[in-house]
């Protein structure tokens, strides 16, 4: 038997698409936590108020609004389970993540013969799946079109997409699902506390996920909100679902939903940790403190300094979202992404390639919103580029960014 030495993991800077570094005070409160079970009366208080603060944080009186224990895709999973086999469901993928949700439906909706027939990549006929080119945008007018040919029960999209650093027209989506009467789901994975949007203003959306490792910057094992309509609900309770840990009406009632109604006690439905519920409640303090339109603000103000730099260092931005800046190298670095990323990594420099063709490169700003963090993630990139052949001048770039946050000054 080998007993491996005590694991020591050292600080590094993420600078992908998420998860990103943590908040320090996010951090203590998970570190500093006390023992407590999960039904102790101060872990229930920070549920109940955990669950409140993500309605303003969504901007929804959606009672049916919680955390979902674990990563993004735990939350995904819980509002796919809206979807039974043989559903019929149009899907709308432009990227790595949102074609991992695609796959996620086509499982869900796959009737027993035709998940038995290829039980990793089913093709169940009641599933469209609609492919948008890598680097554009999913358009409302596209999805109009497609909902009036195919009639579905269910469509699905994400908002901002970082497989492509796309954001996705949340509103034509909306608006095309209450056109056609067709319930709508979305991957709100990468927007949530990033952008400053209301998701009551999206009638045409039912059931919404996000995660805990991006824009509410909570670690990336604590907790991902979902958010279900009242009609969603109802289908619920008309229909059922196959599940148990991730049931949309049964998982609710931890966080003291019961009945439709807001009850002052949790009821049992898993074990939840005390130092999650901590962090989580914390991380929503911090976000709604600063503000949504602050942070929102600050967020595009920072991507355009990180997307100026990395374009006067000779790169092509292909994304809009303002959180992560994708890009394709200069043409004398073609084909050195992957390696340039393993160095970077190797380094400390936590930055990504795309995980689908065409591979390119992604650079991610989160819980990054000051001039100096700005800065580091700036002239670090630029020492990988150098590193790796590039012929621009460090010194005019890193000035032409001094340059950016004086004139903003």
């Amino acid at each position: 038997m080998t007993i491996y030495p005590t694991l020591e993991v050292p600080n590094t800077l993420a600078a992908g698409p998420g998860p990103g570094n943590t908040d320090p005070r996010v951090l203590e409160r998970f570190a500093n936590t006390g023992i407590a079970d999960h039904m102790q009366k101060d872990v229930v208080r920070g549920m109940l108020e955990a669950k409140e603060m993500l309605r303003d944080l969504w901007g929804t009186k959606n009672v049916y609004t919680y955390g979902v224990a674990g990563t993004g895709f735990s939350g995904l999973d819980c509002v796919l389970s809206l979807i039974l086999p043989g559903d019929k469901v149009v899907a709308f993928p432009n990227g790595t993540f949102s074609g991992i949700d695609s796959l996620t439906i086509r499982m869900k909706a796959s009737t027993a013969e035709e998940l038995a027939a290829d039980p990793l990549n089913p093709r169940p006929a009641s599933v469209t799946v609609v492919e948008t080119p890598h680097g554009q945008s999913v358009s409302g007018k596209n999805v109009d079109n497609v909902l009036a040919e195919t009639k579905p029960m269910w469509a699905f999209m994400a908002h901002w997409e970082t497989g492509s650093g796309r954001i996705n027209d949340l509103k034509g989506f909306s608006d095309a699902c209450m056109k056609h009467g067709v319930m709508g789901i979305v991957d709100a994975v990468s927007s949530l506390g990033v952008a400053d949007f209301n998701i009551d203003d999206y009638p045409g959306v039912v059931a919404w996920a996000s995660c805990p490792q991006k824009g509410v910057m909570s670690l990336p094992l604590t907790y991902a909100p979902v958010s279900f309509t009242d009609k969603a609900i109802a289908m619920v309770k008309k229909r059922g679902c196959r599940t148990y840990v991730h049931h949309p009406i049964l998982d609710a009632r931890h966080w003291g939903i019961v009945n439709d109604k807001d009850v002052p006690n949790a009821v049992y439905h898993q074990t939840h940790s005390c130092y999650a519920v901590a962090a989580f409640h914390e991380a929503l303090r911090i976000i709604l403190s600063y503000g949504r339109q602050r942070k929102a603000d600050a967020y595009a103000y920072h991507e355009k300094a990180l997307r100026e730099a990395v374009e006067a260092m000779g790169c092509d931005v292909t994304s809009d979202m303002t959180s992560l800046v994708v890009l394709n190298l200069p043409t004398e670095l073609k084909g050195k992404e992957k390696d340039l990323v393993a160095g970077a990594r190797a380094n400390g420099f936590g930055i990504w390639p795309t995980l689908s063709e065409p591979v390119q490169i992604r650079i991610g700003i989160l819980n990054q919103l000051s001039s100096e963090q700005i800065t580091e993630i700036v002239s670090r990139f630029a020492d990988a580029m150098v590193e790796m052949g590039a012929g621009f001048d460090k010194a005019k770039v890193m000035n032409g960014l001094k340059s950016y946050y004086a004139q903003a000054a």
